[in-house]
């Protein structure tokens, strides 16, 4: 496999193109427009990020791609309220992941390519790179965003479930990295947190990456035999 520009601009367009549907159902919480405002006496003064248009767009802002201090402000409150670091009103990947899950919240289902099931099935779609589990149409476990696998070593699409879980787990294959809360799916590969920075290093080598927070949520939710349905590609790679 090698890196797909045209996939990886197709997946950003979509993934926009969903935030732009999911905007007017998602405006910024009332905690993030006060810390915003809370804020604003200390100058916000990051430049334009590369997720710029997405986040206006998602803030309600003039989605013109260029960072004013009104764009700055709106994008730090978003930050605050959603516990992300650092504040400082810069549009980079961290706040667009946290931008698309946000914008999913409401019905992340939407397009109906998670099959629905009586029982719990946990949903990965690689093109948003988020994570949600829902029983039935009742989503038990809000979208979150996550890190799937990078070009030749893609998470697998398809069913799994969950036959193995490790809470303290050290990678086998890579000097020991740390991966909490693991609750492996399928040959190895397994949903667990990563520390530090989610993102670091583009994709994963086939696990499906969450905070430490959220795997910890997760890992009190599941149990061995849950079913785990993932779909689509993460974008940048291709099939």
């Amino acid at each position: 496999m090698t890196t797909g520009g045209a996939a990886g601009a197709i997946g950003r367009a979509a993934v926009t193109a969903a935030i732009l549907a999911a905007a007017a159902l998602c405006p910024p919480t009332a905690k993030a427009v006060a810390e915003g405002a809370a804020s604003s006496a200390q100058a916000c003064t990051a430049g334009t990020g590369p997720y710029q248009r997405e986040l206006e767009t998602h803030l309600r802002r003039k989605a013109d791609g260029m960072q004013d201090a009104g764009d700055c402000e709106a994008i730090r409150g978003f930050q605050q309220g959603n516990g992300i670091r650092p504040a400082d009103g810069y549009a980079g990947l961290v706040t667009f992941r946290n931008a698309v899950a946000v914008a999913a919240r409401s019905d992340p289902n939407a397009a109906g390519d998670c099959p629905v099931r009586p029982h719990r099935v946990t949903c990965v779609d690689m093109e948003r790179q988020l994570l949600w589990v829902q029983r039935g149409r009742t989503v038990v476990f809000e979208p979150v965003p996550v890190r799937t696998g990078r070009d030749d070593q893609e998470t697998r699409p398809g069913w799994h479930e969950v036959y193995w879980r490790s809470e303290d787990h050290k990678s086998t294959l890579y000097d020991d990295a740390p991966m909490p809360y693991s609750q492996f799916f399928d040959e190895g590969q397994a949903l667990h947190g990563r520390p530090g920075d989610l993102y670091a290093h583009g994709g994963s080598a086939g696990c499906v990456n969450l905070s430490v927070p959220d795997a910890r949520r997760l890992w009190d939710l599941l149990t061995e035999g849950d079913a785990v349905y993932v779909w689509g590609t993460k974008p940048g790679t291709e099939d």
